[in-house]
């Protein structure tokens, strides 16, 4: 069985926007590119905002979901992901997050 090591896993709630961030090392067969991840942003029991994902990379990539729908998008690498996530984070929600990092 392959073995995970999380990384970052996290919610917030704030001014009614939710963020709930996974991240996890991976050398499972189903995740190729070394990660299973899911960066999330919403609304409080409503619409999700932005979320980043690879729940089915062998099949589906990985997706980005947001306001324009679902796409499939290069994965940069983790780090700049994540970067580019809470930067699009920032421009759709009103809410000063504190990212851990």
């Amino acid at each position: 069985m392959a073995s995970y090591t999380t990384v970052a896993d996290w919610q917030d709630v704030q001014a009614g926007y939710v963020a709930d961030v996974t991240i996890r090392d991976t050398e499972a067969e189903a995740y190729p590119c070394g990660w299973d991840y899911a960066l999330h942003i919403g609304e409080v029991g409503g619409e999700t905002i932005l979320r980043y994902d690879n729940a089915h990379e062998q099949t589906k990539g990985h997706e980005r979901h947001g306001p324009e729908g679902v796409e499939t998008v290069d994965f940069p690498g983790m780090l700049t992901l994540y970067d580019q996530f809470i930067r699009e984070a920032e421009e759709l929600t009103p809410v000063s997050w504190m990212w851990p990092v």
